[in-house]
């Protein structure tokens, strides 16, 4: 009787100790949470605060949305452009210069609904060459509840 309770504390434990953060907290199986958590290792990632710095003031940052064109419309950050995760490694390209001189080094900042889509698109990205992605990981309800300038 010992042995099962201890047991069974030990895998409780080891069970909340292995949540993922809330932002890939989701219904997904195990080896997509565990892809969106290796890429958010992988690329830089920021949060709601210093994300509004950045639209507040992007300077020659490229700001991409990675939602799905139904989710861009229903409302989006100022400046953001539109290019779904799906399509995120064929259409960055005009973005940044293509064919002239693409200029991979351009400040992207890729965001979606939770963080998960812009994590997996900036390490895309980063594979293509990109050096300066960062994936912001937020929940884009939240930007809505502080009031933070929103476009429809």
């Amino acid at each position: 009787m010992n042995r099962l309770f201890t047991a069974s504390i030990f895998v409780a434990i080891a069970m909340a100790l292995s949540v993922p953060s809330p932002a890939v907290a989701q219904n997904f199986p195990l080896s997509v949470t565990q892809k969106i958590q290796a890429a958010q290792k992988q690329v830089k990632t920021i949060g709601l605060e210093e994300y509004r710095k950045v639209v507040e003031s992007p300077g020659e940052a490229l700001i991409i949305d990675v939602r799905e064109p139904q989710e861009f419309a229903a409302g989006h950050v100022p400046g953001a452009v539109n290019i779904p995760r799906g399509l995120v490694e064929f259409q960055i390209w005009k973005q940044v210069g293509f064919p002239a001189k693409p200029d991979t080094n351009r400040p992207v900042y890729l965001q979606c609904q939770n963080g998960n889509r812009a994590s997996l698109a900036a390490q895309s990205l980063a594979e293509l060459g990109f050096t300066n992605t960062t994936a912001v990981v937020m929940s884009f309800d939240e930007w809505q509840q502080a009031g933070h300038p929103l476009v429809k």
